[in-house]
This record gives structure tokens, C-alpha cells and sequence, in this order.
């Protein structure tokens, strides 16, 4: 790996753990460059501006997410254990977009927040099936916000814990 390779590495890990942290609003690319030892011009020098520091965060991710949604499931269980997983390794990133999924309901076309209103709105009806009565559709709603707000929340805690409670919670909904 070469000295721009590990550079870059640092900054993203940094900026994942800020972000994670703080939110991304709240960081600033000063932030940033502090946490790694650097100026703000450097950082900048490789981000500019910050939209492209959370695109490239973002981008496993949202492969992640293409993968989930494309495979097939042998009924509920096994698709909530793959969603569960999903939002367990990617919640710093999941952190990072809380503003943008609070406002996905109204978001313009062609803005992240109409991304993630698909993402969320297919995941949606992976959980709930065809025709859902009212019952399916709570207790979808239920697990989508257990799993949003319990990885948003539990950032300090280990990753493993993490996963088996929320497991356990939202094949309980």
C-alpha cells in the first residue's frame, strides 16, 4: 500500500469513527484531520468536499445492501438473520445517515434520502410479504425501528452483543 493508500485509510476510519460518534453534521473535516494527525488542507487535499469522504463510506454499504435485497430467502427467520448481520457490520455508516433517513419520507428524487427510502421501503417488503394485514405491517415497522434506533444507540457496545440482543429482539416482534 503505498503512503497516499494508508493516508486515505486513516482519514476514512477516523472520519467513519466521527461520524459514528458525532454525526455528520456535527463533524467537520478540522475534526478529521485532527484525529489523524494532519492539517485540514491535507485531509481536504484527499476529500473535498466532505460529501465525497461519506460517498466513499457509503458505497460498501450499499453493495451490502443490493446483495441482501437480490438473494432469496427460505422464509422470515433466515432474511431478519441477514438484516440483523447487515446492520450490525455496517452501523457506523448507518449512524451517519440518521438525518438522511429521518427525512427520506419527503426526500426530492434523485437525493440520498429517495435511496434510502427504497432501500428502506424494499427491506419493508421483504419483511412483510406480499399483501400484509395490519398485524404484518406493525410488527415490520416494529423490527425495521428496533434494529435502526438499537445499532444508532449502542455504538459503545461490542459488536457481538450487539448482534445476538438484537437478534433475539427483533425475531421476537
Amino acid at each position: 500500500m503505498t503512503t497516499a493508500d494508508d493516508t486515505r485509510s486513516r482519514i476514512l476510519s477516523a472520519a467513519r469513527d466521527l461520524f459514528a460518534e458525532r454525526g455528520y453534521a456535527a463533524t467537520s473535516l478540522a475534526d478529521i484531520a485532527a484525529a489523524v494527525g494532519l492539517t485540514k488542507t491535507a485531509v481536504a487535499y484527499h476529500f473535498h468536499p466532505k460529501d465525497k469522504l461519506a460517498a466513499e463510506l457509503l458505497a460498501p454499504c450499499a453493495d451490502d445492501m443490493l446483495t441482501l435485497l437480490g438473494a432469496e430467502f427460505d422464509g422470515r427467520r433466515p432474511f431478519v438473520e441477514a438484516l440483523v448481520g447487515f446492520v450490525v457490520r455496517h452501523r457506523a455508516v448507518i449512524r451517519l445517515l440518521m438525518d438522511d433517513i429521518s427525512g427520506a419520507d419527503n426526500a426530492p428524487p434523485g437525493s440520498t434520502g429517495e435511496a434510502i427510502r427504497t432501500f428502506r421501503d424494499e427491506l419493508f417488503a421483504k419483511l412483510t410479504g406480499p399483501d400484509p394485514d395490519a398485524e404484518t405491517i406493525l410488527r415490520g415497522w416494529a423490527v425495521l425501528g428496533a434494529l435502526q434506533w438499537g445499532i444508532v444507540q449502542t455504538m459503545d457496545l461490542p459488536e457481538g452483543q450487539v448482534h445476538t440482543t438484537l437478534l433475539q429482539a427483533a425475531l421476537a416482534i
